[in-house]
């Protein structure tokens, strides 16, 4: 005699894997919101986006024309050229330094012409020129005005013969 499965049996093998398919998409969904809890907020403290970046200010330079100084010293005649720009802080500074250019010029070449040749050859001699530069150009104009805004000297051509 055959028998003939019930609707019981055959229901069975259908459900459990229902069942299972069920289970292992909710383990899935579970998972993945753990994982979100957990790593979300550091992943994103750790690698900030590129619109949480501060953006750079753009820098402002005001030039000045190449000069040449006769530098102190005795025998030979010794002269620097130098040309360098001015990093100022903003347009006011640099508007400023425009309209007074003959006075900051002036300064700059009074400053260097008490230099001799051997205080002009290394870099550190050069870093600390390029500093009292900008103390002596940064000094108020008159009593109704503030300082420069210089924040820096680049020199941009340097030649001591």
């Amino acid at each position: 005699m055959a028998t003939t499965p019930n609707a019981s049996t055959a229901a069975a093998p259908r459900s459990s894997k229902l069942l299972i398919g069920l289970l292992i998409g909710v383990s899935l969904l579970a998972a993945g919101a753990v994982a979100y809890v957990f790593l979300g907020p550091k992943a994103a403290a750790a690698h900030p986006t590129e619109a949480a970046k501060p953006v750079p200010e753009k820098p402002i330079f005001v030039t000045l024309e190449p000069f040449t100084v006769n530098l102190q010293g005795e025998g030979r005649a010794k002269f620097l050229h130098v040309g360098m720009a001015l990093k100022v802080r903003g347009e006011p500074s640099k508007a400023q330094i425009t309209e007074f250019m003959p006075e900051l010029r002036s300064r700059a070449l009074m400053l260097m012409s008490n230099r001799t040749a051997d205080s002009l050859v290394s870099p550190d001699d050069k870093s600390k020129l390029a500093e009292e530069i900008r103390t002596e150009l940064n000094r108020p104009l008159n009593a109704d005005l503030p300082e420069q805004g210089i924040t820096s000297v680049a020199f941009n051509t340097f030649v001591v013969q």
